[in-house]
């Protein structure tokens, strides 16, 4: 099976104004700008889907436009099939956090496209039961003694 779309953005100069068009024609809920991704917003579409994301512009010339982003295993390796297949870097490599990674390039056709490859679940120390609290001496005796009548 291919690989699979997974999120989606926009970039636009006017994250206020895109947000308050699309929060009204699709009822999504955007989410506040996230303190360490500048004036990234998540998308929540309401549905299994990833939702997607809005953004100011990163780059000079960028168009306001959606950019799609299609899972993969390895950014670095789909990245570089796509430069030998004729596409040109646009976003090499980036790490998004525990949330993976990013590639950006634009296809033979002048097409924009995104790549994302999946972070490593964090695993969480597991938790250790819980030690029962030893008796003191005095306690021992009064249950020995209980016993013993």
């Amino acid at each position: 099976m291919g690989n699979a779309f997974v999120h989606c953005e926009l970039a636009a100069d006017d994250v206020g104004a895109a947000r308050k068009f699309y929060t009204k024609v699709f009822d999504w809920k955007i989410g506040p700008p996230m303190a360490d991704a500048g004036d990234y917003s998540m998308i929540d579409v309401g549905s299994k889907t990833s939702g997607g994301g809005l953004t100011k512009k990163t780059m000079p010339g960028q168009p306001t436009a959606w950019l799609t982003y299609v899972e993969v295993a390895s950014v670095k390796k789909t990245m570089a099939k796509a430069e030998k297949a004729g596409a040109k870097a646009v976003l090499a490599f980036q790490e998004i956090g525990e949330m993976g990674a990013i590639g950006v390039f634009m296809d033979p056709q002048g097409a924009a496209l995104g790549v994302w490859e999946r972070g490593k679940p964090v695993k969480k120390p597991a938790k250790k039961p819980a030690k029962k609290a030893a008796k003191n001496p005095a306690q021992k005796k009064s249950a020995k003694a209980k016993s013993k009548k």
